[in-house]
């Protein structure tokens, strides 16, 4: 019972964690501050959230690497720290280039140490009929976070200012996220996952163990990057532009309830496919996503009223939820847990390619024709493509794959 217990609380403390962390997603609230308060320009004023984006992506790799070889607790508090003291000392920035420092850089890059270590310690506290739900409860916390976060800062900067919002903020990171930090930790050497009844486990039937130097050479890694990379770029097309489009197709001004029910199917998407992923297996719950967000940007030009653009939102937010629930269960079951922090992080550079394909292929399309409908064809295309690959890829055959390292 007690190690039930310990697994619920790694399980509890990692998604509280990652509401805390998920400040970057109440950047918006941010950027409205600092051009209308300040006077920042936009571009000034978008940049230290561009250098976080790609920062994180960057130091998940790096922090993935560290803890297979340290363990999650030393990286994961040091990532907190990061994270409030970058917020904190973002107080006291006066400038685009040292908040592009404070929060691009220190704050980006504890995010990435912090979210690199939760999901790989939760899981080895569960058993592997599990991997989906802990996944999908872990980025659930990340993605829930812009639900409270955004009104929060707005409400601090109306109230404070934005530059006490900031300390404020970082503050309540340090008290909340750094104490729950040092209570993540891998399990013993010695301990193996109690089976829940009735569990049926979709995984490989021989799980096996390979860093990442031995996954690139396999044909599954390339099928789920291009899979990651092209699903993920057409989330965040419609997340980074859903108010425009609304203004655009609907006329509608004032859609941040758009944003509001993204942001929730978002983190509901990540548990329910996760849950399912348990079920019917990862592939497949990915398939199924890439149909729906598919037909979805087929669609999606069409939606000209509240309601289609509400039904719109909400298949994105799925569709994309999904990608950060399944693809981690993927990584574990097809490569194993020993490498899985540097493995994912190998492959999470699929997301990071997506953050700049996304806005790009949103920009094009609006600067050439003036609409988003190119957008929507052009992300319908590359969701026929993930769901073609879904068809085609297979779990790794984990004993011709031993085989074949063996000889190498």
């Amino acid at each position: 019972m007690k190690k039930i217990d310990k697994a619920m609380q790694i399980l509890l403390a990692g998604f509280c964690i990652n509401l805390c962390m998920g400040i970057l997603y109440a950047w918006s609230v941010f950027k409205q501050a600092l051009v209308v308060d300040l006077g920042w320009s936009n571009a000034d004023a978008s940049m230290p959230y561009t250098v976080a984006v790609i920062t994180f992506a960057v130091s998940l790799l790096i922090a993935g690497v560290l803890q297979d070889r340290m363990g999650p607790r030393r990286i994961l508090i040091l990532g907190t720290v990061m994270v409030g003291l970058g917020m904190i000392i973002s107080s006291f920035a006066t400038t685009p280039l040292m908040l592009i420092i404070t929060f691009g850089l220190l704050t980006g890059c504890g995010i990435g140490f912090g979210y690199a270590c939760l999901a790989p310690s939760a899981m080895k506290w569960f058993h592997p009929s599990k991997k989906g739900m802990v996944n999908g409860l872990i980025a659930a916390g990340f993605g829930l976070a812009a639900v409270y976060l955004a009104p929060l800062t707005s409400t601090l900067i109306s109230t404070y200012g934005i530059n006490t919002s900031f300390l404020i903020l970082g503050c309540a990171v340090l008290v909340i996220a750094v104490p729950l930090a040092c209570t993540i930790n891998n399990p013993p050497a010695d301990y193996t996952p109690v089976a829940p009844a009735g569990a049926a486990y979709k995984g490989s039937t021989k799980p096996v163990d390979i860093n990442w130097r031995a996954m690139i050479k396999t044909p599954q890694f390339y099928s789920l990057w291009l899979m990651f990379a092209l699903a993920s770029s057409a989330g965040l097309m419609v997340i980074g532009n859903i108010t425009s489009m609304a203004a655009q197709q609907a006329n509608i001004t004032q859609a941040a309830y758009l944003v509001v029910i993204l942001s929730i199917f978002n983190s509901g998407g990540r548990i329910a496919a996760g849950m399912l992923s348990d079920k019917i297996g990862g592939v497949k719950t990915l398939m199924i996503a890439f149909i729906m967000q598919g037909i979805n940007m087929a669609l999606f030009a069409s939606f000209n009223t509240d309601f289609t653009l509400m039904i719109g939102a909400a298949l994105a937010g799925v569709g994309y939820g999904t990608l950060l629930a399944v693809f981690p269960s993927i990584i574990a079951d097809y490569y194993g847990l020993k490498n899985y922090g540097a493995n994912y992080g190998v492959l999470y550079t699929a997301w990071g390619i997506s953050g700049f394909i996304g806005p790009v292929v949103a920009a094009v399309a609006v600067d050439t024709t003036g609409t988003y409908t190119l957008a929507y064809t052009i992300c319908a295309v590359m969701m026929a493509v993930a769901i073609f690959l879904s068809f085609i890829t297979k779990p790794v055959d984990a004993e011709a794959l031993e085989k074949k390292l063996a000889n190498a």
